[in-house]
């Protein structure tokens, strides 16, 4: 039976993160579900966690949302006490916005395209992870639902779509690997047209 010696990537730290994140979004769920929103942010940070990223990253794939939809600037000075700057910094690197009212839909996807063309690589990991998870939701959902599932969306089918593929092409400039060619997976699944009857 083999021993394993080695250190645990994953410490206290994390697990002070988890709960955090917990509490955070407690009162939400996913657009157009009842299901916990905990449940994207857990995998977000599993996926992150199998590419091969660190404590600081995993951290930040569960904090990713937090600005945005719980507090804002106050949220963001409160991850950086407890987490640190790195972790902030990435959670910030994944904000399309951080103020109210939020800029209009177009504006936010162009303003992240062009962050995610200067990401560093632990940015691009747990963004990349992020759309993965949402792309699986997506799909599960039309699968179940049909194209009504497009309703949920501010830019529909259409628009949603067109910033998935973006997207993909902006990540594809650093490189493929697993990540990447998992998202254009996803992604041609959902453009295929569904079948009339």
């Amino acid at each position: 039976m083999p021993t394993f010696t080695q250190t645990p990537q994953l410490s206290t730290r994390f697990e002070t993160a988890l709960v955090y994140t917990t509490r955070l979004h407690a009162n939400q769920v996913r657009k157009g579900s009842g299901v916990p929103y905990i449940s994207h942010l857990l995998s977000v940070a599993a996926l992150v966690l199998e590419d091969g990223g660190d404590e600081d990253e995993a951290i930040a794939a569960l904090l990713h949302d937090a600005i945005e939809d719980q507090g804002g600037a106050k949220t963001r000075e409160e991850i950086c006490q407890l987490f640190g700057q790195r972790v902030v910094s990435i959670v910030d690197g994944c904000t399309e916005y951080a103020t109210l009212p939020k800029p209009p839909w177009k504006e936010r996807k162009f303003n992240y395209l062009e962050k995610m063309r200067l990401a560093p690589p632990e940015v691009r990991r747990v963004s990349l992870a992020d759309k993965i998870h949402n792309a699986r939701s997506i799909l599960a959902d039309w699968q179940r639902e049909g194209e009504q599932v497009w309703q949920k969306f501010t830019g529909g089918r259409e628009g949603t779509l067109w910033f998935y593929r973006s997207l993909l092409e902006v990540y594809q400039q650093q490189g493929s690997d697993f990540l990447t060619q998992e998202l254009a997976r996803l992604i041609s699944q959902l453009e295929v047209e569904p079948k009339r009857v």
